[in-house]
């Protein structure tokens, strides 16, 4: 075999290869941004909920405000490590504030705050850990394709980042 053929079939090798490895980068982030898409979903049905006319005993509508524009955020960049950090501090800080809400209502023998809400939070919670996993699943997937040598070199010409998990 000539030189020059080895050379081609070397670089049609190389060819192939840098187009599977990028192609593998795209479907892991676009599965990613669908897994948050789904996460999306679950964590604005809470926002009705925290913000359903309770007395405000202890900053819930605060919680509540720096929650939803955390996620506004999040919609842009959901794959973005700020962005998600800031939704995953908004969202433990809203759940905290609306346990104290409840306990503080509790405590005041109020019945102003209806029935089914308690309910319908606590199966959101349940829902949005089970999205959050699945979430946390598809970004360590991703991070460890735009990790794995030698398609990190593709990644970081391309401009793939690696994701934070929820």
């Amino acid at each position: 075999m000539s030189p020059s053929v080895v050379l081609w079939l070397g670089v049609a090798v190389l060819l192939f290869w840098a187009v599977g490895a990028y192609n593998r980068l795209v479907r892991l982030r676009s599965q990613g941004l669908a897994a948050f898409a789904v996460l999306e979903g679950l964590l604005s049905q809470f926002l009705p909920i925290a913000s359903s006319g309770l007395p405000d005993l202890d900053g819930l509508a605060a919680c509540v405000d720096q929650f939803r524009v955390a996620l506004k955020m999040c919609r842009s960049q959901p794959l973005n490590g700020a962005t998600i950090g800031a939704l995953t501090m908004a969202y433990e800080t809203m759940c905290l504030s609306w346990l104290r809400q409840r306990q503080l209502a509790q405590q005041r023998g109020s019945t102003e705050l209806p029935e089914a809400l308690p309910l319908r939070w606590e199966q959101l919670v349940a829902q949005t850990e089970m999205a959050r996993a699945d979430f946390n699943k598809v970004v360590a997937r991703y991070n460890a394709a735009v990790n794995q040598f030698p398609a990190v070199l593709l990644a970081r010409l391309f401009g793939f980042r690696t994701a934070q998990s929820l």
